[in-house]
């Protein structure tokens, strides 16, 4: 009896030490304020003050209340969130005195009263992560009315629009943005941002896409597309949007532009047109023959050796995008439509794109070749006029077959003619500023290509989980037929400046090439244990390409009928590719690792028809690959990898086909050339705090390359001709290294957003001048700062402010080098006034400091600045007079430097001008 009652005491004492323990607690309702009703299964969690960590989770009960038990004393931030209502959020502290808070009744607003004159404790979690998802809340952000996503995204911290609508996040190329997961309007992410509405949007989500075998089995397979997935609000799924815009400017100056979408749950359908010599343009900003579809996850390796040539080569051709240079103008329209049924199992997607561009302007470029104890400058002038014309289909159509497996098939189509006009003049001199050579040449050109692209991939569960088995094949077709004349005229000039030789050329030249390419790949996983598994995968990969080069010199004025063998060639490719690959994948509550290696096996041969010649390689490549990530909490990452790949070198490289377009640059081949090695490396850090809106992303970079291929660079110092052949050096690596941090967080005092992103960046590279080894380190340090303030329908102000600082030195020539500061700037201020007035002003800086290789600065500040009046009572339509480049200073220019050469180029752009558009941005979305 008396154990019993001893046992009894102790479990007294326990459980009061327990709950003396663990007595502090908080506790509450949860109602709707605008009809009192309790919000069940609303979310409740408690985060540490301090951090922004994560404490404790828990539900609103079925009779709406709550109640978080087992807290330690300290600084706590209550968060309660209800999907359509704003979220709520409040500190409180617990200690020995209070060890208990009871918040009563927590009044939660729909969002849609948000702008009511109620005024109520609410917050929106700006930035959260999701495995290896970033995910941004749109509703954080300030968002005018009718803004686009590219609004949007210039607020992310991590993510940096360029003026031309280019995206990087976390310092790389953001290759696709998606709509609730799908492509919309394909491979161009411009068509997204500067069409879906910013107000549509409820979660941006950034992420590194996979290849789909990747994603189905969960072995990492080393391919990365950096990507950006637009997440739109459940009331913004039906209904239609679109805009319609046409205005005319001075200098006959003039653009029109008209999208119409219309979703309907889970069918989208859009379409767009645009003309404009303004260089407003939308879609097929580029043409490439090889993007017609994903990412080719082939498992190739490195190890294909292409077919030297591609549309032209030695015939100049134009791939029908605008970067900025020169006057464009531009006509292209779109169609877009995909859909999901029989419950989700079916789906379709396609595109159909055309794209007409001209483009005409003038070039001047200035190159110092810094050479052992001398110098050379040039001086090119070039005046052009390209146009393109090219058509692009694609789609795609996947099937549910079963509970386990599952089928893709894709197509892309395209068909492309391109004419280009390009005359130049050139002239270098010595150092002592004397002639060296002039050189004038004429390149008239036109080109037809056609390529095709199938791809099927199969995937199939097995009734073991982590068990799969997928079969991944594509067929690849393109066909291109150019044709041109060449005439130019070489002058060369003896030490004193006086005519030595002349060299005239006057040839018709052809070339077409073909090109048939299949890739497959197998995939098999298996689960060795709960959290260890294991992938095999085999590829087999054939290439057969011919490629027919053809010079023609006159054999009377205007008839081309005598082949130039020397320059006249016909190239048949047959390859031959094994790929194996084993790989591994390790998860374990926070952690995931995948590693493993590929090994390619290559058999190739490249037969010359005219000589009957013919170079046979066999060689085996070796891929190894890691990956690793390390989830420390709910909003901090760790990201490692690394991947290193042989790289064989090109045909060109080893039997380079001779052309003699530009006579001053001469390239020979190397059948001796051994293949090189890179290991690169990566390591990612990501960090936010939910509640005070602050996060922080820290990406780095290493990579080597053993044995790397490089030019040796023979300089004839009489005439002034380079001759260039590829080489290995055996002892020095080139290296590339590179550092990004970005910072963002809401400044609570100023009402303010800022993001800063920092950037440092270097290179060691490695060349051959004259036969001497020459050193090249380049370093780029930058800093940019953004800051954003706005208040819906008052004002919009954002400054962009970058300096940065560059050094690029060659060992040889150590006193010339282009090393200096430069520095940019982006302001912008929106003004919304009385009487539906808005007023715009925008400007852009940039700065390059004088360097030791050139000795002027430059600077150009372009101003742009407009007046709208808005009309009707959505405000949907709107008159705008604008003022482009207010103070001409539109210049054209670029100043770059690599290996021996510094390089700075001097381009025509489209300047002031003054422009009168009438806009209507209608939109009829459900919730609207």
């Amino acid at each position: 009896m008396k154990k019993i009652i001893l046992s009894l005491l102790l479990f007294l004492l326990g459980s009061f030490a327990l709950y003396a323990q663990n007595g502090y607690a908080v506790r509450g309702f949860v109602v709707d304020t605008a009809y009192t009703a309790r919000l069940v299964n609303s979310s409740v969690s408690v985060w540490n003050a301090k951090d922004s960590t994560l404490v404790k989770f828990s539900r609103v009960g079925s009779n709406g209340s709550f109640s978080v038990p087992a807290l330690k004393p300290g600084n706590f931030i209550l968060l309660v969130t209800y999907p359509g209502y704003a979220d709520y959020w409040e500190k409180f502290s617990l200690d020995s005195v209070k060890k208990e808070k009871d918040f009563g009744k927590v009044n939660l607003l729909l969002k849609a009263n948000l702008l009511s004159a109620v005024e109520i404790k609410g917050a929106v979690n700006a930035v959260k992560m999701n495995g290896d998802t970033t995910e941004f809340n749109a509703d954080s952000y300030i968002i005018q009315p009718n803004s686009k996503v590219e609004a949007l995204l210039k607020q992310l911290p991590g993510v940096q629009v360029a003026k031309d609508g280019k995206i990087t996040a976390q310092g790389k190329a953001v290759d696709k943005v998606l709509v609730d997961g799908e492509e919309f309007f394909g491979d161009d992410p411009t068509l997204v941002t500067k069409n879906i509405r910013g107000d549509m949007v409820d979660k941006v989500q950034l992420y590194d896409r996979k290849s789909e075998q990747a994603s189905f089995t969960g072995i990492d397979d080393g391919q990365r597309a950096k990507t950006i997935n637009l997440k739109l609000k459940e009331g913004k799924k039906n209904g239609a949007f679109g805009k319609v815009n046409a205005g005319l400017g001075t200098d006959k100056l003039y653009e029109g532009q008209a999208t119409y979408n219309r979703f309907q749950g889970k069918k989208k359908f859009g379409l767009y047109g645009n003309i404009a010599n303004t260089g407003n343009q939308m879609g097929m900003s580029s043409f490439d023959m090889s993007s017609l579809d994903d990412m080719d996850f082939s498992g190739g390796g490195g190890g294909m050796v292409m077919m030297a040539g591609g549309m032209g080569e030695d015939l100049d051709t134009f791939d029908g995008g605008y970067g900025g240079q020169g006057i464009p103008l531009s006509r292209a329209g779109g169609l877009h439509f995909d859909n999901k049924w029989n419950s989700g199992k079916e789906s379709v997607n396609g595109n159909y794109k055309v794209n007409n561009m001209n483009v005409e302007g003038t070039r001047n470029v200035q190159t110092q070749n810094n050479y052992t104890n001398r110098i050379t400058k040039s001086n090119s002038d070039e005046t052009y006029n390209n146009s393109s014309f090219s058509q692009k289909l694609d789609g795609k159509y996947a099937v549910k077959l079963d509970s386990m497996s599952n089928l893709k098939v894709s197509f892309g189509g395209s068909l492309k003619h391109s004419e280009t006009n390009n005359q130049f003049t050139e002239n270098t001199v010595r150092e002592n500023e004397v002639l060296l050579n002039e050189s004038e040449r004429n390149l008239d050109n036109k080109a037809n290509g056609k390529a095709f692209r199938a791809s099927a991939l199969w995937t199939k569960k097995f009734q073991k989980k982590g068990r799969t088995l997928s079969v991944n094949m594509s067929e690849n077709i393109t066909q291109n037929d150019a044709k041109g004349f060449l005439k130019s005229k070489n002058s060369f000039f003896n030490e004193q400046g006086k005519l030595d030789s002349t060299v005239n050329i006057d040839q018709y030249k052809t070339n077409k090439t073909n090109s048939a390419v299949f890739n497959s790949n197998l995939a098999y996983s298996e689960p060795i244990t709960s959290s260890f598994a294991a992938q095999v995968n085999y590829g087999l990969n054939v290439n057969n390409s011919t490629q027919d080069r053809r010079s023609y010199n006159a054999s009377t004025p205007g008839e081309y009928t005598v082949l130039d063998s020397l320059f006249s060639n016909n190239y048949k490719l047959d390859q031959l590719t094994n790929t194996a690959g084993l790989m591994f994948n390790y998860r374990k509550e926070k952690s995931v690792l995948n590693f493993g290696t590929r090994l390619v096996a290559v058999k190739f041969e490249q037969k010359n028809v005219f000589t009957d010649e013919s170079i046979k390689r066999n060689f085996v490549n070796w891929s190894p690959q890691l990956n690793y990530q390390y989830m420390m909490s709910a909003q901090k990452s760790l990201r490692f990898s690394y991947n290193g790949q042989t790289s064989q070198p090109g045909i060109d490289q080893i039997q380079p086909v001779r052309v003699n377009t530009d006579p001053l640059n001469i390239t020979i081949g190397n059948p001796n050339l051994k293949p090189s090695f890179n290991s690169s490396f990566n390591v990612g850090y990501n960090s936010f705090k939910m509640l005070s809106s602050r996060a922080l992303m820290i990406n780095g970079s290493y990579s080597f390359t053993m044995n790397p291929i490089m030019n040796n660079t023979v300089r004839d110092t009489t005439t002034g001709k380079s001759t260039y052949q590829a080489v290995n050096l055996t002892e020095k690596n080139n290296t590339n290294y590179g550092l990004n941090i970005g910072f963002g967080s809401a400044i609570k005092a100023l009402d303010m957003n800022a993001n800063i992103n920092l950037s440092a960046n270097g290179s060691t590279n490695y060349s051959f001048l004259n036969n001497e080894l020459n050193q090249t380190k380049s370093y780029s340090f930058s800093a940019n700062l953004n800051l954003m303030k706005g208040k819906e329908s008052k004002y919009n102000f954002n400054l962009d402010f970058s300096p940065n600082y560059n050094i690029s030195q060659s060992s040889l020539q150590k006193q010339f080098n282009d090393n200096g500061w430069g520095f940019s700037s982006r302001p912008s201020l929106t003004v919304y006034l009385p009487g539906k007035i808005e007023l715009s002003s925008d400007g852009e800086y940039e700065f390059r400091a004088k360097t030791k290789s050139f000795d002027e600065d430059f600077s150009r500040f372009i101003w742009n600045a407009s007046i709208s009046r808005k009309f009707l009572k959505d405000q949907s339509l709107y008159l705008t007079i604008s003022a482009k480049d207010i103070l001409n200073q539109n210049n054209g220019f670029n100043r770059s430097a690599s290996q021996n050469s510094i390089v700075q180029t001097n381009y025509t752009m489209i300047r002031r001008y003054v422009i009168c558009s009438l806009s209507w941005d209608f939109n009829k979305m459900g919730g609207a």
